[in-house]
């Protein structure tokens, strides 16, 4: 019974990141009458010897980190807001969850309408007399409002997550700290917050990993730059590396991709044991 679903997850996931593996140790520009050259580090050596690539690989590592706490803080507080079951509370989960649902392509050229210096906002700043801000044409400025366009799309998902595990929290432990008289923060913070740790976990893991393979919302939003200073390794990628026929550069910078995603998750989930563990030692 499970043999269909190993074949799928191999044929889907393991041979291409295994292909991705070889080719980064290779010369190759894709064409199959041309066989792969074996040049051992060299890519790699290409890789991390560019001034360009190492800032773009800074930007990447600053839109996953700083994104995905404030996608996470955003997501935990509105759950906290709308865990109650009513009609309101019930159509703000269905307002929150729908930027998810536009394809990423379609957020960014929406807010390409709404923070570009022709846009919605910087033509209501000009009519009051005001100066335009430049939200996507200066490098600082883009950056921060390229995380605040990818956070405001993406944390819809990680609030149904956390209201599945405000959900799960013990309404007897709830009930206990609230005869002990414990105030509310009191009771997040020694009843909910620990309840919320797994939640906690797979919503930063799952969200730093989208953060880091963000491509689609820079193609429309800023097209990288300006400055290159919006370029993420994914856009650098599949935008740069692999029309110019460079497969093993390409190849190289995905495996770091996948390296950095196994590394976000390992030490995620390395922090949380040890908080377990010291939570034990303390019991």
């Amino acid at each position: 019974m499970v043999v269909p679903a190993v074949l799928v997850y191999v044929a889907l996931l393991v041979v291409p990141v295994g292909y991705a593996f070889y080719y980064s140790f290779t010369e190759y520009n894709g064409f199959p009458t041309r066989v792969p050259e074996f040049i051992g580090l060299e890519n790699y050596q290409t890789v991390f010897s560019s001034d360009d690539m190492t800032g773009t690989m800074v930007t990447t590592g600053v839109i996953a980190v700083i994104g995905a706490l404030v996608v996470n803080l955003a997501a935990l507080g509105l759950a906290l807001l709308l865990q109650k079951p009513n009609r309101f509370n019930t159509f703000g989960r269905v307002v929150m969850f729908y930027p998810h649902v536009l394809s990423a392509l379609v957020v960014g050229f929406l807010w390409q309408a709404i923070l570009g210096p022709q846009g919605v906002v910087n033509t209501m700043l000009e009519k009051v007399g005001s100066d335009s801000l430049p939200f996507l044409s200066d490098p600082n400025w883009a950056l921060w409002s390229m995380i605040f366009v990818i956070a405001w799309a993406l944390f819809g998902v990680q609030l149904i997550l956390y209201l599945a595990g405000l959900q799960a929290v013990s309404t007897d432990l709830l009930e206990a700290a609230r005869i002990d008289g414990a105030s509310r923060w009191q009771t997040f913070r020694s009843v909910t917050w620990p309840s919320l740790a797994p939640t906690v976990t797979a919503a930063i893991i799952t969200s730093g990993i989208s953060l880091l393979k963000t491509y689609d919302v820079v193609v429309s939003l800023t097209g990288g730059g300006p400055a290159g200073s919006t370029k993420t390794l994914a856009y650098q990628i599949l935008a740069v590396s692999f029309p110019e026929r460079d497969i093993g550069v390409a190849s190289a910078q995905a495996v770091l991709l996948i390296l950095a995603a196994a590394v976000l998750a390992i030490t995620v989930l390395v922090i949380r044991r040890r908080a377990e563990n010291d939570a034990e030692s303390i019991g």
